[in-house]
């Protein structure tokens, strides 16, 4: 255990080691004060034993030992589909793949992170998500294969598809303990809000009226509704936009000033 961090969760991959770091209180006004909030600092660090990560572009804090790192374009034809996928998922263009055997860090933040294991599947996970994953694992474009989702759902055209095997780590919006892991039986989940982050390949998504009739649907108060069909895993983080407006608060001291006053 170190003097300034805990370990507070591991997983072991192939040839390489993700943990999450978190860091012990810390002496600074700001940092006081979200550490009061219940918030620590936290880190990834991959441990690698001839073993390869990928990162998200600008994740890198610092590296130890015997690394390479690399960016592999594909060409003319690979760079294209590259900026056409960040383009269309809002993660970044290049992702850098760190190689060989020693310690990478990745940058710290006061947010939160999730460890997920592939095994043979794939997941579609909500557009920013992504941080890094073991190279065994495939990080792609899923298309909405219905126009209702499409337009209406909130996510967009595409989103962010993780396949194959091998460990993830993902930018959670809401600390672990706070999502909520539905399981769906050949059944459907509706939700009234964009806070579903990620389900398995195996689950339909489309936007749906929250009753029968047009008239129904505007009279209810609920609108549309995203509905996820058939068998699976929805993961749903409803604290989130608890969670939002408490960063934004944090990063606009007008908003903040404003909201104590009118508590006052």
């Amino acid at each position: 255990m170190s003097e300034i961090f805990d370990i507070v969760e591991s997983a072991e991959g192939h040839n390489a080691t993700f943990q999450i770091l978190h860091y012990k209180p810390i002496i600074d006004e700001e940092f006081f004060r979200m550490q009061r909030a219940g918030e620590r600092y936290k880190q990834v660090r991959v441990l690698l034993n001839n073993g390869s990560v990928v990162t998200e572009a600008g994740a890198l804090h610092f590296l130890k030992g015997n690394i390479t790192a690399e960016n592999k374009t594909g060409g003319a034809t690979g760079l294209m589909k590259k900026f056409a996928s960040s383009m269309l998922t809002n993660e970044s263009t290049f992702k850098p793949v760190y190689s060989g055997v020693g310690e990478v860090y990745l940058e710290p933040t006061f947010g939160h992170f999730l460890i997920y294991h592939l095994n043979n599947e794939e997941i579609i996970v909500d557009k920013g998500l992504f941080y890094c994953c073991e190279s065994t694992v495939k990080v792609g474009v899923a298309a909405q294969t219905n126009l209702s989702a499409a337009v209406k759902g909130g996510e967009g055209l595409f989103q962010t598809k993780l396949s194959g095997t091998g460990i993830c780590v993902l930018q959670s919006p809401v600390p672990a303990g706070e999502i909520l892991k539905m399981e769906l039986y050949n059944e459907r989940l509706q939700v009234d809000g964009n806070f579903a982050i990620l389900r398995t390949g195996n689950i339909r998504f489309t936007v749906e009226r929250s009753a029968k009739s047009i008239i129904g649907t505007m009279t209810s108060g609920e609108g549309l509704l995203q509905t996820f069909t058939g068998t699976g895993t929805v993961w749903l983080a409803p604290t989130q936009a608890l969670h939002q407006r408490n960063l934004l608060l944090q990063q606009n001291p007008f908003l903040n000033q404003f909201n104590n006053n009118n508590n006052a």
